[in-house]
């Protein structure tokens, strides 16, 4: 990997933070978001429309995009499209645009899975050139940026790779994990032992940053779509079992019948939360695998680090 000047978003996040910290000894790290770290060049932004960065885009060879308003449950927002869509989509394209005019050559963008959807039917993973069906703000402002962001590479020559990866976990994640990490520790049976037909993809951090490293000089990777995935797909219930073995606590799951459960969520208004444990969202990422010659480096759970707060989802 030749030496090159990076310039980084997102850095105070869980997947940003992981970049910074496998890149910070190989490569030049210029920083730009809302607080400086020590020993790092520093730039202030806070991601709306209208910012410039010119300053920060000096002497910039590729710039990882880590920064979002990220996924939020339950979000009580009066107007949620419009808030993602500030930082997601707009904030996005002008960063890009900036990018473009300095001379930048290749814009690295950490999307989202929620871009192609939220759930696959059986033996039908989604791959990066299916058509996109995106459900909430969220999904749909990534989405609109990579549209954007397709019209800035012609426009302008800028080299674009786009990532989108599924569930992210990790030491010091948060989110949906954190949730069910809680749960098990607290020794309280859970209803889901007989979800075992559906797969879900996960992708490790370090699996992800391995990839967006590899993407930062690879050649195969300009202009591309790429999916990420631990590529070993696990269901709802043999997840449960091996985050208890690694709390090594002893796995109390009741095998409450499949359409008991979906009568539940239904009764209680969680259509998503019901998706996500009795639903499958897979990854095609064979692509990924051939054009840039990658494997991920790490076994599925390898090295899983779990807390009472860890959790997460992109």
């Amino acid at each position: 990997m030749k030496n090159k000047k990076i310039l980084l978003t997102g850095y105070s996040g869980f997947i940003g933070s992981n970049v910074l910290h496998y890149l910070k000894d190989r490569m030049e790290i210029t920083l730009l978001g809302r607080k400086p770290l020590e020993d790092f060049e520093f730039h202030a932004a806070s991601f709306i429309s209208g910012e410039s960065y010119s300053q920060a885009m000096e002497g910039v060879d590729v710039v990882i995009h880590c920064a979002a308003r990220v996924h939020v449950m339950d979000d009580r927002s009066p107007n949620p499209l419009q808030d993602y869509r500030e930082v997601n989509t707009y904030g996005t394209v002008n960063l890009a645009r900036q990018a473009a005019k300095n001379g930048v050559k290749r814009f690295i963008f950490v999307s989202t899975i929620k871009v192609n959807g939220d759930v696959t039917s059986e033996g039908k993973p989604y791959g990066p050139d299916d058509e996109c069906f995106p459900k909430d703000p969220y999904g749909i402002s990534k989405y609109e940026a990579e549209v954007e962001l397709h019209k800035i590479s012609q426009e302008t020559g800028l080299d674009v790779v786009i990532i989108r990866p599924p569930l992210v976990y990790g030491p010091g994640v948060k989110g949906n994990f954190g949730a069910l990490i809680k749960f098990i520790k607290s020794g309280f049976p859970l209803p889901f032992g007989t979800i075992t037909n559906n797969r879900r993809s996960f992708v490790s951090v370090d699996n992800l940053i391995h990839l967006i490293s590899t993407c930062i000089d690879h050649p195969n990777a300009s202009n591309q779509i790429f999916l990420v995935s631990d590529d070993q797909d696990i269901s709802t219930t043999d997840l449960l079992k091996k985050l208890a073995l690694k709390l090594n606590i002893k796995s109390r799951l009741i095998p409450i019948p499949i359409f008991v459960l979906k009568l539940m969520f239904t009764l209680i208004r969680k259509p998503t939360i019901s998706n996500r444990l009795l639903g499958s969202l897979q990854v095609d990422i064979t692509k990924t695998k051939h054009m840039l010659d990658w494997q991920p480096p790490h076994e599925s759970f390898e090295y899983l680090e779990v807390k009472t707060n860890s959790s997460s989802e992109i």
